[in-house]
């Protein structure tokens, strides 16, 4: 059973068993296994003894449309409609080749279906179009929350510091550990077979040829292209979790030369691999059984696990860093992304600064073309063009020196947004923007000694990275666009 805290009704529309399916509107979850919104369909489907419809759609109006983004999911869809071949569940992938084209399809879909069910994403355009959707549906629309370990409507309090959130989970956390979402969704009792979309809808609203798509059909940024080398979907990513060696990450993670990290930021932002799925393989490699968690509820990052130093350094990350960004979209929804809420201390000693004197200052465009005075800085920003992330250490310097070489604080969070959100496979997500704002003050503390720019905010410079990190072959590899696959990236 799915449970009632991650269960929230978007639209109480009656229930409506004489229609004909249950209908999954996929749009931040997009995988069928690991997955409460799928799970949810499946009860509803067994008790009603209907068949169940998957809908995963791809619009090309949304802010920073690109062929990276695009490509992205598309793979992923490709893996989802191979997933469920020959399962008896139906699977209609959509693609707008331009904004508007799929105006009325979720409500023509919808209205066969018994119940819709769609996922619960508290970020980017997802509760506006959810929300909008409510008011067109006269059928019950349910939204389902498979984003965390924790359901992320547990608490309506607003977490001001990772080091509390850390806490919370401690004393909270355990309990939902032993509730996972199916990892074969759809074990046990075959469901009735999904025959056909009405023929009106699918000659309107063509479903997609996923094995034949050319990304110059459709209106978005062809300027932002994709990566080949980094390739999106449910396999991709379990590949890369199988491969990741927790052992390396714990020994070299910080060094960009060496890059050991999981890789797997892009494909939980998309919904591509579950956080359950990913501390499920940890569990396994670490042989964990829930009775070697600590009792101790001190906010520590290590020792409440009970497992090797490596693998709680990870899953702080995986669970502490990225949910705690979940619970500020959640709790505060309408200024999340706004530089009014960062920490009154931050603002504070950012606005004492705010006209202090700046060796250099950069525009949008020349941060966006890597054409700063600094080497570093600039492989960072070419990594970002061409493939699409940040080395996790470069990512919080990279954001510290644009609000170094920004004409003020404001104008410094408004380019890290862009060129985060437009570039970044992570980008116009939770965990993203918690990275953004924590080099603003967000989830941190005030530092001393006061510094020009920075006042109390934590500093950091380019020389002090040099010294403590391996970045020598970084530095050269991205310096320039490269041979190869690279070079047609830019």
């Amino acid at each position: 059973m799915v449970p009632e805290q991650r269960i929230a009704v978007a639209s109480d529309a009656p229930l409506r068993p004489e229609r004909s399916y249950v209908l999954y509107w996929m749009t931040a979850s997009r995988r069928i296994d690991w997955n409460y919104a799928f799970d949810r369909c499946v009860e509803i489907a067994r008790e009603l003894k209907k068949p169940v419809l998957v809908f995963e759609a791809l619009r090309c109006g949304y802010q920073h449309a690109s062929d990276r983004l695009h490509a992205f999911v598309i793979d992923g869809m490709r893996d989802n409609a191979a997933r469920l071949a020959s399962t008896g569940v139906g699977y209609y992938p959509y693609l707008e080749s331009a904004p508007g084209e799929g105006k009325g399809l979720l409500a023509a879909l919808a209205a066969d279906a018994c119940v819709v069910v769609t996922d619960d994403f508290p970020a980017f355009m997802l509760p506006r179009m959810t929300a909008a959707a409510a008011q067109k549906l006269d059928v019950r629309l349910e939204m389902i929350d498979s984003n965390g370990l924790m359901p992320m409507r547990a608490t309506d309090k607003t977490f001001s510091r990772a080091f509390d959130f850390r806490r919370y989970l401690q004393r909270e956390l355990a309990p939902w550990l032993e509730q996972a979402p199916r990892a074969d969704a759809l074990a046990g009792a075959p469901l009735p077979a999904f025959e056909a979309v009405a023929e009106d809808v699918a000659r309107r609203w063509p479903p997609a040829d996923l094995a034949r798509v050319d990304l110059n059909e459709f209106s978005i940024d062809h300027e932002v292209g994709a990566v080949p080398t980094w390739p999106g979907g449910v396999q991709s990513a379990r590949r890369r979790l199988e491969t990741f060696d927790l052992a390396e990450y714990q020994r070299a993670r910080n060094h960009p030369d060496d890059d050991v990290t999981s890789g797997l930021s892009a494909y939980l932002h998309f919904g591509h691999i579950s956080g359950h799925e990913v501390f499920a393989q940890i569990a396994q490699r670490e042989q964990w059984t829930p009775e070697r968690l600590s009792d101790a509820t001190s906010g520590a990052r290590a020792g409440w696990w009970g497992m090797s130093e490596a693998a709680e350094g990870f899953l702080d990350q995986i669970c502490t860093w990225r949910e705690v960004g979940f619970n500020m979209c959640v709790t505060r929804p309408d200024d999340y992304l706004d530089y009014e809420s960062l920490p009154d201390w931050a603002q504070q000693t950012l606005a004492e600064h705010e006209d202090d004197p700046r060796e250099w200052t950069y525009t949008l465009e020349q941060f966006e073309q890597a054409a700063t005075h600094d080497p570093v800085w600039n492989a960072a920003q070419n990594q970002l063009r061409g493939e699409g992330r940040l080395h996790n250490y470069l990512r919080m310097l990279w954001a510290k020196k644009i609000l170094h070489w920004s004409a003020s604080p404001r104008e410094a969070l408004a380019i890290m947004l862009h060129l985060n959100d437009r570039w970044a496979l992570d980008g116009r997500d939770p965990n993203s923007a918690s990275g953004i704002f924590w080099t603003l003050g967000r989830y941190d503390r005030a530092w001393g000694p006061e510094r020009e720019i920075f006042g109390k905010i934590r500093y950091m410079t380019v020389a002090s990275t040099k010294r403590k990190l391996r970045l020598d072959r970084y530095v050269e590899r991205w310096s320039a666009p490269g041979e190869g696959d690279q070079a047609k990236l830019f």
